[in-house]
């Protein structure tokens, strides 16, 4: 079973959806119990930091999820919030990834959306893929690091995935980016 971190935000259905036409089961759900015993997590992200910090700390996930030991996968904002800090809100994060999450400068259109290349794939869940190009919206960014498992180029370089131990992160929204997200959520099944 695959538990789906509920907060007081994110693209949950959307998640679960893209799981359900994998004929992978879920739930969604914040209790802390269901998620420690979950086979694997994924956090799903669209919100806004310092709000969704505030219920994850509510319910007392922000200290259960840095513990979790099964796979993990964060996704958009679900991935910024595993780092150390954020500036969207000046919000302290999981700081499972010691990195920081940085706004855009405002030489480009911001938010970055829509469809964008990732290069330098050398994570288990992105390294065999067979397409690189998937649907982006954000308007801050994770720097890269050597967690850094992929890479954008949208105003400047950033981190597209990240690694470390069991976690790992998507700046896309698998999802959202038709069969190559699929095959991204499919390799995370398989872990």
């Amino acid at each position: 079973m695959i538990a789906i971190i509920k907060y007081n935000g994110g693209n949950v259905n959307s998640v679960q959806n893209a799981l359900s036409r994998l004929n992978a089961g879920s739930i969604i759900t914040d209790d802390p119990e269901v998620i420690r015993n979950a086979d694997k997590v994924i956090f799903p992200g669209v919100g806004e930091a310092s709000s969704t910090m505030a219920s994850l700390t509510e319910k007392g996930l922000d200290r259960l999820i840095p513990t979790l030991t099964q796979p993990v996968l964060g996704i958009c904002l679900g991935m910024q919030l595993m780092c150390k800090n954020t500036e969207e809100g000046n919000t302290d994060g999981l700081g499972i990834f010691d990195i920081n999450v940085k706004k855009f400068p405002a030489r480009n259109i911001v938010p970055h959306m829509g469809w964008n290349t990732i290069s330098g794939l050398r994570s288990g869940l992105l390294s065999e893929l067979n397409e690189n190009d998937f649907y982006f919206v954000h308007s801050y960014y994770c720097e890269l690091s050597e967690y850094t498992t992929s890479v954008c180029d949208y105003i400047l370089p950033f981190s597209a995935s990240l690694q470390k131990e069991n976690f790992y992160g998507v700046q896309f929204h698998p999802e959202k980016s038709g069969k190559v997200g699929n095959e991204v959520l499919q390799n995370f099944l398989k872990l």
